[in-house]
């Protein structure tokens, strides 16, 4: 029998590969999102187009925070489970605006369980991030360190709304996983994240900013597999855990950029600028309880992952008839 999934933030990145997974296994997906100007909604409603008019396919446009639709939605809807990855997203801009940040992760993510409490599902699935290990001198991260050390808005955010996950475990039995992502990235990725960015960058024949001496490193988690684990902790349904959802492996920046360059056939230019507050020099996932209780296995290395959204960049600056400047300059 089908579930009826509530995907909030199901127009973005993340969500959206998720809902075409969902509907690929026979589920029925509703759709929240706000089409907030954090990037370009033109983007957002790209990738909505292909589920329109598919007869499992409901999208409502609307905030999290809007209490009195929040709770018409959980209370019409009688939804199986939420996947919960709306957010106001990103380490940097949060230290601009950590009250908004406040207000659509903490209070939106407290909307949505207090509407489920009431309506239903107790299914809750919360999309975390790795941000919440902070500056983490153990690695890989594991779920059982302690973070307790956040050192952005954004990282702290997250941290609070694991924390509203288990009270509403506790409470009211809900049954809860928080998935901590580590720097997802694929076709679709938003285009401030670094390896869009980048590969804008490059392809427009542009410097790169690499922030200190290229050496921090990320663990860069290839969608397909943040989608496995999130379908995996669907199936599970488990009482409250909380599961790293990452590559399990480490790149450095400078690395990354040469490779994207490779991928694109250019040479790449490269501003050095001091680090930034808010960065951590390392992020690195212990992937071992997510793979005992989910079966989870990163299938995707950086460089195939890197290989298959330069293939899709290209495929959609190509379908817009926009070469590259480099190309440009090299056509007779």
């Amino acid at each position: 029998m089908s579930m009826h999934i509530l995907v909030t933030g199901g127009a973005g990145f993340i969500g959206s590969h998720l809902t075409r997974r969902l509907l690929a296994r026979g589920e029925r997906v509703t759709v929240l999102d706000d089409f907030n100007d954090f990037y370009n909604p033109a983007l957002k409603r790209e990738n909505v187009v292909p589920f329109l008019e598919h007869p499992a396919y409901k999208l409502i446009e609307g905030d999290i925070r809007d209490a009195e639709k929040i709770d018409l939605l959980f209370a019409e809807g009688r939804f199986d489970a939420v996947v919960h990855l709306a957010a106001r997203a990103g380490v940097r801009p949060s230290l601009a605006e950590p009250i908004l940040y406040e207000d659509v992760n903490c209070i939106g993510t407290l909307r949505l369980l207090e509407a489920a409490r009431r309506h239903g599902p107790n299914l809750f699935l919360f999309g975390s991030s790795s941000s919440v290990y902070g500056i983490n001198e153990k690695v890989p991260f594991s779920e059982a360190d302690e973070v307790n050390q956040p050192i952005s808005p954004y990282a702290t955010t997250k941290r609070a709304g694991e924390l509203l996950c288990y009270n509403y475990h506790h409470l009211y039995g809900f049954r809860t996983a928080c998935l901590r992502f580590f720097t997802v990235f694929g076709p679709a990725q938003r285009p401030e994240m670094a390896i869009h960015k980048f590969t804008d960058l490059l392809w427009n024949g542009k410097a790169v900013p690499m922030y200190g001496d290229g050496g921090s490193r990320r663990d860069y988690t290839y969608v397909d597999d943040i989608v496995d684990g999130l379908v995996a902790t669907l199936d599970l349904a488990p009482g409250f855990e909380i599961l790293n959802l990452g590559g399990a492996d480490t790149t450095s920046l400078k690395d990354l950029v040469g490779w994207i360059a490779e991928e694109l056939a250019v040479e790449p230019r490269i501003d050095y600028l001091p680090s930034q507050p808010g960065d951590v020099p390392i992020t690195y996932a212990d992937v071992s309880k997510a793979a005992r209780l989910l079966g989870y296995a990163p299938k995707v290395p950086i460089r195939e992952g890197l290989r298959r959204f330069v293939h899709w960049y290209r495929e959609r600056k190509a379908g817009r008839g926009q070469d590259s400047p480099l190309t440009r300059e090299l056509k007779p």
